[in-house]
C-alpha cells in the first residue's frame, strides 16, 4: 500500500540538507585535476544521501531509493518496476557549487506506480523550496505559483541546456548549434542557466517562458518537470509531443509558447 505523504517532513529533510552545504559554501578548494574533481563531486553525494535518508528513512520505511546511475543511460529510459521510490539529485549543479558560483540545488522526487508523485526543489542561497504533488498544484514558499504568460516573445526568456553525460559527437553537436539558432530566431532573449530542475521551476512560476534540451537527462529534469506541469506548463518533447519518460528531449513553456518552434503545415 502507497504511504501518505507527510509533506513537511520531506520538505524539513531536502532544506536541511541544503543549509548544509550552504554553511559550507565557497570554502572548498577549487577543484584542478580531474580526481579531484570527482571526489569532491562523491563527497557532495554521499553528504547529501546521509542527510535526506536520516531525515526521511524512519518517517518513510518502506520506501526505497533509486540506485541507477545518472550516467546510466539506459537506467535512465524507464522506471523501476516498484510501488515507489525515491530519486534524489544529491546537488543539481554541483559544478557550480565547487567552483563558487550561484546555481546550485537539491532535488528529490518520489516516484509513484511508475510516475513522479511528489518533488522538491531547494535552492538555499535565494531561500526559496519549490514542491508539488501530483493532482495537487505547485508551490514555492507555501504560495502557489503558475506560468506567466507574455504576448511579445521579444521579452520571453528562453533556457537551453545540454546534458553533462553526452559525448562529444559532431553531429548531436551540430544539432545543439542549430536549436539554439532556432530559439535566437524566435525569442529576445536565450540564457543556460545551470541548475535543470530550477530552471523548470521557474518557467512554472513565471521566471523563464521556455526551456529547451535536446539529449537525454531523465533524472536531472524529473522533479521539475512534476513541478512545471502541476503548475500549469506545457511538458513537451522537442518534436512537439507530449513528453514521456525515456524520451531523449525536452521541451517546457508557459501556455502556448512552445509552438512558436514548430511550423505551421
Amino acid at each position: 500500500m502507497n504511504q501518505q505523504i507527510n509533506t513537511q517532513s520531506i520538505l524539513d529533510a531536502v532544506r536541511k540538507a541544503g543549509d548544509l552545504f550552504l554553511q559550507d559554501y565557497k570554502l572548498n578548494s577549487i577543484p584542478t585535476t580531474k580526481n579531484e574533481f570527482f571526489r569532491q563531486l562523491e563527497a557532495i553525494d554521499e553528504r547529501c544521501m546521509s542527510v535526506l535518508k536520516t531525515g526521511l528513512n524512519d518517517k518513510f520505511p518502506d520506501i526505497p531509493w533509486n540506485t541507477i546511475n545518472e550516467f546510466d543511460n539506459n537506467g535512465q529510459k524507464r522506471p523501476l518496476p516498484l510501488p515507489e521510490y525515491w530519486i534524489c539529485d544529491a546537488m543539481d549543479g554541483a559544478i557550480q557549487y565547487l567552483q563558487h558560483i550561484p546555481g546550485w540545488t537539491i532535488n528529490l522526487a518520489m516516484i509513484r506506480n511508475e510516475e513522479v508523485y511528489f518533488s522538491v526543489i531547494y535552492d538555499p542561497l535565494s531561500n526559496e523550496i519549490f514542491w508539488a504533488q501530483k493532482g495537487s498544484g505547485a508551490f514555492m514558499n507555501g504560495r502557489h505559483i503558475s506560468p506567466v504568460v507574455k504576448s511579445d516573445a521579444e521579452i520571453m526568456v528562453a533556457a537551453f541546456e545540454y546534458g553533462h553525460q553526452e559525448s562529444a559527437d559532431r553531429e548531436f553537436n551540430q544539432q545543439q548549434g542549430a536549436a539554439v539558432t532556432g530559439l535566437l530566431n524566435q525569442f529576445g532573449v536565450v540564457r543556460n542557466y545551470g541548475p535543470h530542475g530550477l530552471q523548470l521551476a521557474y518557467v512554472g512560476c513565471g521566471r523563464i517562458d521556455v526551456f529547451y534540451q535536446l539529449g537525454l537527462d531523465t533524472f536531472n529534469w524529473l522533479a521539475g518537470i512534476l513541478i512545471a506541469s502541476e503548475a500549469g506548463a506545457e511538458i513537451l518533447n522537442t518534436k512537439g509531443d507530449v513528453w514521456k519518460w525515456g524520451d531523449e528531449s525536452l521541451l517546457v513553456s508557459a501556455p502556448g509558447v512552445a509552438k512558436r518552434l514548430f511550423p505551421v503545415n
